[in-house]
């Protein structure tokens, strides 16, 4: 059995994802790891023997400390898809040698759908040839849609902040008294957990957002518009929060209408951009209001300075479960979040079989999204703010937060 422990980050990166990095660390290191490496660039580094042992990059408790609140991945990310043993047995030959040289008897891969794949076929390909490294799969995703896990760790944060980025929206439109609308473009394939949290906004001291249209259901453009002239005619700004994978009654994504639709990636996913611009410009032209369109992109999933700690502890708390499970000679599985209750909120982990995951997709019940299919039910809200609850502070220099990066 290796004495080495390895961990990669693949796919987006979130706010908390390098607290998930220090959980597994930590853990590795305190059950007995000599080594604890991190893969430059996950498992597609990996294969170029892109490896940094990570005592050596992070020396002391303040390096610990920064890089919890440093957002994106610290070992950088990869969109690789391994394929099934059966059609490269050379590769794998050539990761598991990779492996064995640098003596790794423990594999960690914090990721989403794509990444839980990885371990998938990593775990099954040590099953076939008697190899006795451990694989675990750590779930990071903002876009929440993990099976067997309560939530995914970066999901609160990237909330929390589209909760508080939409309240100052809604402000901002007001400014001047004059009809005006705003169609905020929010990331989510094919699951509207991220979009949801523009509810969040409608509190006391805010009036909330007019329209929240998940991927979940299905997008009728003429139905919006007619909405919309209603909502533009009854009050001077209208905010409308939209997921980038809402998809017409054909199954086309709304921003395959425009000519502005990306790359395909390794995993075959359309890079998808433009939802809120082809309807900021319809509205435009055929209501003849002032609109605008705004995509948070990649802001949503690296605002680190206002990351919940809740999010934050449980992110770490994931990494350290599977360390822990792995020395205890699980493989093959992902730590999950299982939810006790909400008031006070209380969640532990638990393994889940790593079948039972990979390439499944966790969507938005339809019971938490309202009969207009433009909003969610309390029953969403309750779900998502125990998530976004407190703060880590920032360590502050110069009158900005601290970050820390591999040179």
């Amino acid at each position: 059995m290796g004495r080495n422990a390895i961990v990669g980050q693949s796919g987006g990166p979130t706010a908390v994802i390098n607290s998930s990095l220090v959980g597994v660390f930590q853990a590795a290191k305190s059950r007995g790891a000599q080594h604890v490496y991190g893969m430059r660039y996950g498992v597609k580094g990996l294969l170029e023997e892109q490896v940094v042992d990570l005592s050596d990059t992070l020396r002391d408790n303040l390096d610990i400390e920064i890089l919890k609140r440093t957002p994106a991945s610290y070992l950088g990310s990869c969109r690789y898809k391994l394929p099934v043993p059966a059609e490269d047995p050379a590769l794998y030959e050539k990761l598991f040698g990779i492996l064995k040289k640098l003596d790794v008897g423990y594999f960690f891969y914090i990721g989403g759908n794509d990444s839980m794949d990885t371990i998938s076929k990593l775990s099954d390909y040590a099953c076939m040839t008697g190899s006795d490294i451990k694989f675990m799969g750590v779930p990071k995703t903002i876009d929440n849609d993990l099976m067997n896990t309560d939530h995914t760790p970066g999901y609160g944060s990237a909330a929390k902040y589209i909760g508080a980025i939409m309240k100052e929206i809604t402000r901002d439109s007001l400014v001047y008294g004059t009809r005006n609308v705003t169609i905020v473009e929010v990331m989510g394939r094919n699951a509207g957990w991220l979009t949801g949290a523009a509810a969040l906004a409608k509190a006391e001291d805010c009036e909330g957002v007019d329209m929240i249209c998940l991927p979940e259901v299905a997008f009728d453009i003429e139905h919006f518009i007619e909405r919309l002239d209603v909502l533009q005619r009854a009050k001077a700004g209208v905010v409308i929060a939209v997921s980038e994978g809402v998809r017409v009654h054909d199954g086309r994504y709304v921003c395959e209408l425009t000519e502005e639709l990306g790359p395909v990636d390794a995993f075959g996913h359309k890079t998808l951009t433009g939802a809120a611009r082809f309807l900021a410009n319809k509205a435009v032209r055929e209501l003849g209001c002032k609109a605008r369109a705004i995509e948070l992109s990649t802001l949503q999933r690296c605002s680190s300075h206002m990351a919940s700690r809740v999010d934050i502890t449980e992110a770490f708390q994931v990494g350290g479960a599977a360390a822990k499970a792995a020395f205890e000679g699980h493989s093959g599985e992902m730590v999950g979040l299982r939810r006790l209750s909400n008031d006070p909120y209380q969640c532990t982990t638990e393994l889940h079989d790593i079948h039972t995951i990979a390439n499944f997709e966790k969507k938005v019940p339809g019971e938490w999204i309202t009969p207009d299919g433009v909003g969610v039910t309390q029953e969403f809200l309750a779900y998502m703010r125990p998530l976004i609850q407190a703060e880590l502070t920032p360590i502050y220099v110069d009158g900005l937060p601290r970050h820390i990066y591999i040179k």
